[in-house]
């Protein structure tokens, strides 16, 4: 059973998450941007995911290497579903494999 703090925490993070993406489209419901603008709006979401996942790059961990350059391997070649689901069973089974 999921424990209060963890419930919280999820909560938390979705009202957060949610309370971001209105306060986005309040305030820039009835403006006209800019290409440039758009275009700046539309790299944010792959900013934060490069900042998340950055820290897996300075690792020593074997697993995590391997599951990361298997990972660029399949975003070069497959869609975007099969990479984030690929990389999730990769980096699994590596950590399995290298925690033997």
């Amino acid at each position: 059973m999921i424990d209060l703090s963890t419930l919280l925490t999820i909560l938390t993070m979705a009202l957060v998450t949610y309370a971001t993406r209105v306060t986005g489209y309040l305030l820039l419901r009835n403006r006209v941007l800019s290409a440039r603008m758009r275009r700046m709006l539309e790299a944010i979401p792959g900013c934060v995911l490069i900042a998340v996942i950055a820290p897996a790059f300075a690792t020593q961990n074997i697993a995590n290497l391997l599951a990361l350059a298997l990972t660029l391997l399949l975003a070069s070649r497959c869609s975007f579903v099969v990479t984030v689901v690929g990389s999730i069973v990769l980096t699994a089974l590596l950590r399995y494999v290298f925690s033997l």
